[in-house]
């Protein structure tokens, strides 16, 4: 058996996308097992792979683990990505909490329907604008150091980074009023493991189309 993680779900970014970020972050090489079609789901939760019936799953130390904050918080605690004592992962928690607020609205936008959708949009721009980028950017500015917590990289920088980088797909000036922000997505953009995932032919996946949501609807529901 592979040493490697192995990570289960659909081709595409969902609840799996930030634990991918935080391995590729971590220079840790993992395997992808795809889920084509509802059998593929249905075999897993026949063989009792999935404690609570659902994906993400990823298998890592000879465990069988679901519920993506459960996998990223034991990825960020095993490769030293979760700050040095108990009150720098509180901070990290945070920070991290919030930025997952924000990632589950800019990942919900596709599956809007059409007479939503703008509104939508409207929503994403103003949290991102108004309550979420404000505060990093003060973070940032008072904490005075290239990363969110103490002095060197967590979860928290991984995944705001990939949040930063989904929001500007949604709008691409977004960071337009937040340059300790666009210096912030620059620096972290380049520590060597991220910018190699940041790289075309990585296993970071492209923005969920339109197209894909009925693939998706067949194998989950």
């Amino acid at each position: 058996m592979s040493g490697k993680p192995k990570l289960h779900y659909f081709n595409g970014r969902g609840r799996m996308e930030s634990i991918r970020w935080l391995l590729a972050a971590a220079g840790v090489e993992f395997e992808e097992c795809f889920l084509e079609t509802k059998d593929d789901l249905t075999k897993l939760q026949k063989d009792g792979s999935l404690l609570f019936q659902q994906v993400p799953m990823v298998e890592i130390d000879g465990m069988k683990m679901v519920q993506s904050r459960a996998i990223s918080n034991y990825i960020a605690a095993k490769y030293n990505l979760y700050g040095k004592d108990l009150k720098e992962r509180a901070l990290i928690d945070m920070y991290v909490e919030a930025v997952i607020d924000l990632n589950e609205l800019l990942m919900t936008h596709t599956f809007q329907p059409a007479d939503k959708k703008e509104q939508h949009f409207a929503t994403i721009v103003d949290k991102a604008t108004n309550r979420y980028f404000p505060v990093y950017e003060k973070v940032l500015k008072d904490h005075g150091q290239d990363f969110l917590v103490g002095n060197r990289l967590s979860r928290a920088d991984v995944q705001l980074l990939e949040t930063l980088l989904m929001a500007e797909e949604c709008k691409p000036d977004i960071l337009v009023k937040f340059p300790l922000l666009q210096s912030f997505k620059a620096r972290i953009s380049n520590i060597p493991t991220i910018k190699k995932f940041l790289q075309p032919g990585s296993q970071r996946k492209p923005p969920l189309q339109e197209k894909d949501v009925p693939k998706l609807m067949k194998i989950f529901h």
